[in-house]
């Protein structure tokens, strides 16, 4: 971290020196980015807004090294453009070949499902637009190079989202709340035999442990702890009455433990949480966080957002082989909740194509 910030330091003391004042754009998005997060953290634009502050400083490091022939300028580019050669030469292959592995170890230590088949599903996509990638470069006529072109495009627009939810994503990890809360939510998970805690849940029943006795070794503050999780189909009790039991086993006092066995959802899991807040606080204010595992924190912060709920999550360790899986599905879900809109953009790329297409094949006759 320090070498970043020494890096990012003297390359802007170049910029001013060398009067370019092509560094008030990495600056600007930089501001902008930091003034979105301070004020909202829990939005997907603050992704967006970090990487063209990257894509801005990547420009402008080209721009002042043709304007100064700096060496410690000149290293970074050599450094950043190896890392680039090796990604476009083997990443893909990397990528592919770790997809297939995981799917292999995925099938191995969980059940076989669509939400846990998502790392095969990508590999076998990648595969396909390799194909059409390279059929466009095969002879083919314009006018069909230029329609398997649009899928190529609708490929790249959902990588760069997917890019931007991952890099707010692994920002927001970095969320550290204050040891001054007077709730932690436990967001439930599926119960294994219809009674047993899951590694996943425990996890996030730690997490919040781990934190409740951090607070009170700081400043002797104590707080509740709100289980939350429904019953589900195939329970034979709600999740929450397991996790206050698990957590009981661990030493947490019962009278420190409140809980919610209503909800069936995770937006479920905040809001009725949050009534139970305001009804425990009597209205009165207060500060409470959430914990989940690392790679739903975010989501589950955008559903805070929505029931109004003033707090933010703390994430749980996750096992390394369920991780790309459980991101993927992450992205999914972001990806539907903003539907309408991706769709509107999907259908302009499409049109814009075909129009070219239709264009293309009378004009190359």
């Amino acid at each position: 971290m320090y070498i970043f910030y020494f890096s990012f330091s003297y390359i802007l003391f170049i910029g001013i020196i060398s009067a370019t004042f092509y560094f008030l754009i990495p600056v600007f998005f930089l501001v902008l980015f930091l003034v979105c997060y301070k004020s909202e953290k829990r939005r997907l634009i603050n992704g967006t807004l970090f990487n063209l502050f990257l894509t801005s400083t990547i420009i402008y490091l080209f721009l002042i090294y043709f304007e100064t022939k700096d060496p410690f300028i000149y290293l970074i580019l050599v450094g950043m453009l190896t890392i680039v050669s090796i990604i476009l030469s083997s990443g893909l292959y990397f990528l592919l070949f770790f997809l297939l592995w995981n799917a292999r170890q995925v099938k191995k230590k969980e059940n076989t499902s669509l939400s846990n088949s998502l790392t095969l599903i990508l590999s076998i996509l990648i595969i396909i637009l390799g194909s059409i990638y390279s059929l466009v470069y095969l002879g083919l006529p314009i006018w069909l190079a230029v329609i398997f072109g649009m899928f190529i495009l609708i490929g790249l627009y959902f990588c760069i989202i997917f890019y931007n939810f991952l890099t707010i994503s692994i920002i927001y990890q970095c969320n550290n709340p204050i040891y001054n809360q007077d709730y932690i939510i436990v967001l439930g998970s599926g119960l294994i035999d219809g009674d047993k805690i899951s590694k996943l849940l425990s996890n996030r029943i730690e997490k919040a442990i781990e934190f409740y006795q951090q607070q009170k070794d700081i400043n002797n503050k104590s707080l509740k702890l709100i289980m939350s999780g429904g019953q589900g189909v195939d329970e034979l009790i709600p999740e929450a009455e397991a996790m206050k039991s698990y957590a009981i086993q661990i030493g947490i006092p019962s009278e420190d433990i409140i809980i919610e066995d209503q909800s069936t959802t995770t937006e479920e899991n905040l809001l009725f949480s949050k009534n139970i807040i305001e009804i425990h606080s009597e209205s009165k204010s207060y500060n409470a966080i959430f914990t989940t595992n690392n790679y739903h924190v975010f989501r589950a912060s955008l559903f805070a957002k929505k029931v109004g709920l003033n707090a933010d999550g703390i994430g749980a360790k996750t096992a390394f082989y369920f991780l790309p899986n459980a991101i993927l599905r992450e992205y999914v879900a972001i990806l539907l909740l903003k539907k309408k809109q991706h769709t509107v953009v999907l259908a302009l790329i499409s049109l814009i194509m075909l129009v070219l297409s239709f264009l293309s094949f009378f004009w190359f006759q």
